[in-house]
């Protein structure tokens, strides 16, 4: 059994991305007169990018890019009225409840009641948002600790895990991104599960790619991820037996 199990927040234990995408359809609504959806969809993806290394990941950087966004496809003529209304939308995104995945929690505490393990939950984004959906979620008491981080990448796993006392290939971490949840463990030398979700984020998005790691699987929903977690210890003690 691995040491330390951790797992993605957003779109992996609650729901996230529907958020986004409503804002975004009005977004596009409120610009009909100034653009397409292709390039309101652009404009909105580029201000994003640029505002990344100011805000970080969540909804405020998103709601202070969609602003931008309208003030400069329509050549400043956005009503201050309309503004204000994109300004409320980001705080009703703020406000809304954390919405569970069907099959999270159940999971978690399976996982919680185990003696040998430490179950974690590893989320990026803004820390305001993220305390907020972890505190409303009502899982926060499930989870041995937790980490809001600005990005994830294999340096971010490696001083995680090391600060639970683990090695990379003692632990495996579940989530929806490949960008962020999957590749970056697999580079470090820990144990990955894939658990796809309906909406991704360009940005989180990578090409077709052939994963060729054993100690790498995708899970068809987050409830078969206990019987994949099994497989992947045997298949990780298996490989500890070959380099005794």
């Amino acid at each position: 059994m691995f040491k330390l199990i951790a797992f993605d927040g957003d779109d992996t234990l609650w729901h996230n991305e529907p958020l986004f995408r409503d804002a975004h359809i009005r977004l596009r609504e409120m610009l009909e007169n100034y653009g397409d959806a292709d390039t309101v969809d652009e404009r909105l993806y580029q201000a994003e990018l640029e505002n990344l290394s100011i805000y970080g990941y969540g909804i405020t950087g998103f709601t202070l890019s969609m602003i931008e966004t309208a003030i400069e496809l329509s050549d400043k003529k956005i009503s201050a009225a309309e503004i204000h209304e994109l300004a409320k939308i980001g705080k009703s995104m703020l406000r809304a409840p954390t919405r569970l995945i069907d099959g999270a929690e159940t999971v978690l505490r399976h996982f919680a009641s185990e003696a040998d393990c430490k179950i974690i939950l590893i989320t990026k984004g803004d820390l305001i948002a993220q305390q907020l959906k972890i505190e409303r979620s009502g899982l926060e008491k499930l989870f041995a600790g937790i980490e809001i981080v600005s990005e994830k990448d294999p340096l971010t796993y490696r001083n995680i895990f090391g600060r639970y006392g683990v090695e990379p290939n003692e632990a495996v971490m579940i989530g929806n991104s490949m960008k962020s949840d999957i590749l970056p463990v697999l580079e470090c030398g820990g144990a990955a599960i894939h658990v796809p979700y309906e909406i991704t984020w360009v940005h989180e998005m990578v090409g077709q790619i052939e994963i060729d790691n054993d100690l790498f699987c995708e899970a068809a929903d987050i409830a078969q991820v206990p019987e994949l977690i099994t497989s992947l210890s045997k298949q990780r003690a298996a490989e500890r037996m070959e380099n005794v």
